[in-house]
C-alpha cells in the first residue's frame, strides 16, 4: 500500500468507532488467474466508503466477495467480530438480513410494479400483511423521491429513476449496511449528482454505513469519506484513505492518473 489518508469529504471522522466490515488479507481469483491479492482494509461506521480503480480490477468482484456471492481463495472478510467468510449458510443469511444491495442497472423484476419490486424482500423476510407491505413500499419510495409511482413498471420509468427504485427495494429492511455497485452508471450528469445526494441523505437518515463501487470522479470527490484503489496492473491495492486527501497527497503515479484525468481539482463538495 503505497498511500494512506484519513478524514471526511463530508464531516468530521470519528476515529473511536469500530469499523464494520474488515478485509483481511483477501485474494480473489478464477482458478488461476489472481485478479487481486493481499487486500487488507476496514470500513468504519457510518463511512460512505469507495471501491475505486479502473475498468478490469475487481471492483464489483470484490463486492461479490465481501456479501457472500463469490468465495475468496484466501483471506477472509468480517462483520465486526464475526468473521463471515467462514460462517455457514444459515449465519451468513443473518448477517445478510441487515445488508442492502443495489445491483448495476436496478436489477428490478419487469413483470412487477415498482412496489411490488420494493414488496419483495419484506414478503420473503416479515410476517407483514400485504396491505402492510404495500404501505411500506410506498414509504421507501417516497424517500427516494418517487411518491405516486407505486404501479409504475420498470420500463415505463428513466434509468435514474430505475436506480432510486433500485434503492428504494435496497432499503425495504432498514438495513445498517448498503452496498451500491456503479450506481452513477449510464446516467446523465445531473442524474447522477442527485443520486449522490440521496445516498448522503439516506446514510444520514438511516445511519447506514455505505460502499459504493465506481470510477465515476464527481461521485468518488463528493460523497466518499474513505476509499481503497484497486490496481490492475499489480493485483492489489495501492492506495487507501479519503479521495480529496490523495489527490493531493499521493506520489503514485496510477493514482494520480486515475483521480485526475484532466482535471486540475476535484469537484467542489
Amino acid at each position: 500500500m503505497s498511500d494512506t489518508g484519513t478524514g471526511s469529504a463530508t464531516r468530521p471522522r470519528d476515529d473511536s468507532r469500530a469499523p464494520v466490515i474488515v478485509v483481511r488479507n483477501l485474494t480473489m481469483a478464477y482458478g488461476d488467474f489472481v485478479v487481486m491479492r493481499d487486500l487488507n482494509f476496514a470500513i468504519n461506521r457510518g463511512d460512505v466508503f469507495i471501491v475505486m480503480g479502473g475498468s478490469g480490477c475487481g471492483k464489483s468482484t470484490l463486492m461479490r466477495h465481501m456479501i457472500g456471492l463469490q468465495e475468496p481463495a484466501t483471506g477472509e472478510v468480517l462483520y465486526g467480530n464475526f468473521n463471515f467468510t467462514r460462517a455457514d449458510t444459515l449465519e451468513r443469511d443473518r448477517v445478510l438480513r441487515n445488508v442492502g444491495v443495489l445491483y448495476q442497472g436496478g436489477a428490478l423484476w419487469s413483470s412487477m410494479t415498482l412496489a411490488e419490486n420494493v414488496g419483495l424482500p419484506l414478503g420473503e423476510f416479515t410476517d407483514l400483511a400485504r396491505a402492510e407491505i404495500r404501505d411500506i413500499a410506498s414509504l421507501k419510495l417516497a424517500l427516494v423521491g418517487l411518491k405516486g409511482f407505486e404501479d409504475y413498471f420498470p420500463s415505463q420509468i428513466s434509468g435514474g429513476m430505475q436506480k432510486r427504485a433500485g434503492i428504494a427495494r435496497a432499503i425495504a429492511l432498514d438495513p445498517s449496511i448498503l452496498f451500491f455497485d456503479e450506481p452513477s452508471a449510464g446516467l446523465d450528469p445531473i442524474s447522477s449528482r442527485l443520486l449522490d445526494k440521496l445516498i448522503l441523505e439516506l446514510r444520514d437518515t438511516l445511519g447506514a454505513t455505505v460502499v459504493v463501487v465506481t470510477h465515476e470522479l464527481a461521485s468518488i470527490f463528493e460523497i466518499g469519506d474513505n476509499s481503497v484503489f484497486l490496481d490492475a496492473e499489480s493485483h492489489t491495492m495501492i492506495a487507501t484513505g479519503n479521495p480529496r486527501e490523495l489527490f493531493e497527497h499521493s506520489t503514485d503515479p496510477r493514482v494520480r492518473r486515475f483521480l485526475t484525468r484532466g482535471r486540475e481539482e476535484p469537484a467542489a463538495g
